[in-house]
């Protein structure tokens, strides 16, 4: 393995020392038959299929190197890839990740980068199998996450019917809040401040329940990546179904962020209904959820849109790119 000296920078070290500091040494899951090191990587289908999804973070947009660090962006990279695979119904085997960044970039940020990877994707018995290493104006990184269905049937966005309840697992507002208590410079006023300030920073989605949820025969299912009415209201969409949630529900979540609501002159409902990154999973299901879900709302006939406790909302409703 190579080693570097403290104020090296990737363009100092060179491309192919700076990977093999990055990925050698590091341990691989059984599903892994050949990680990095070849042209390409050979990753174990349990049953013939594989549930792919890829996600970019860019700095300045997604995250601050100013308030993360590199390892808090790593492990958020890694994060929000899983939920997408949660909720499939499906179980996170193996990642690949591109990086880019500005030559001058020192290479203990690049190391304490994948550090932050590889420990988010042990915590999911999954390994990084590869990847890219490329220069960049600004930090960009790209993750493609490979996952296996274990013999289960994917939990598509289209199958809630009327009838369903609505149910969640995880925490909503969380990360919306510790955005705004960055952006205000606040970060002592209040118990539970630093706790919100860290979940913007790296989300917890809560791993396991999308397999759970899927073999409780869940009927829809995603990640709140948007903010819920956001993300629920794809799969209204989908499904052509009308859903109903109860603010009630999401009491807690609600309480939890309202101090930091107080504290910078924002709405607390609006972090917990469109705030996004928190990936907590929803899902849909004919009878009731499984435990470590909680009923948030109900599936009816109707035009496809997503309601509370009955009306539309007239808040934030949550995120989009453009």
């Amino acid at each position: 393995m190579a080693s570097f000296e403290p104020a090296e920078t990737l363009a100092t070290a060179g491309e192919f020392a700076v990977i093999d500091r990055l990925v050698n040494g590091r341990e691989q899951p059984a599903a892994v038959e050949l990680g990095p090191g070849d042209d390409a990587a050979v990753v174990r289908a349990g049953d013939g299929r594989t549930v792919v999804s890829t996600d970019m973070l860019v700095a300045g947009r997604h995250f601050r190197l100013d308030w993360s660090t590199p390892h808090d962006v790593g492990r958020k990279a890694i994060a929000q890839n899983a939920a997408d695979i949660e909720a499939m119904g499906a179980r996170a085997t193996a990642f690949v990740v591109a990086f880019g960044a500005p030559a001058d970039t020192p290479v203990a940020q690049a190391v304490e980068l994948a550090d932050g990877l590889w420990e988010e994707a042990r915590r999911l018995g999954a390994g990084i199998v590869g990847g890219d290493l490329v220069r960049s104006p600004q930090w960009v990184i790209s993750v493609t996450v490979l996952g296996d269905l274990a013999g289960g049937h994917p939990v598509r966005r289209d199958g809630a019917r009327a009838g369903d309840v609505l149910a969640m697992a995880g925490e909503l507002g969380r990360s919306a809040a510790g955005f705004a208590l960055w952006d205000n410079r606040i970060d002592e006023s209040f118990e539970g401040c630093a706790e919100l300030r860290r979940r913007h920073l790296v989300p917890e989605p809560p791993y396991g329940e999308g397999r759970r949820a899927a073999a409780a025969g869940a009927t829809s299912m995603t990640d709140v990546s948007d903010g819920l009415l956001a993300d629920v209201g794809h799969l209204a969409s989908a499904a052509g179904v009308l859903v109903d949630i109860a603010a009630d529900a999401l009491r807690a979540d609600h309480d939890a962020v309202s101090a930091a609501a107080a504290a910078t002159g924002a709405d607390a409902w609006d972090w917990v209904l469109g705030g996004g990154e928190d990936h907590a999973l929803v899902a849909t299901f004919p009878g009731p959820p499984p435990e470590g879900w909680r009923v948030i709302g109900r599936v009816l006939d109707g035009p496809p849109e997503v309601l509370v406790d009955g009306r539309p909302w007239q808040g934030n409703r949550g995120w989009q790119s453009f």
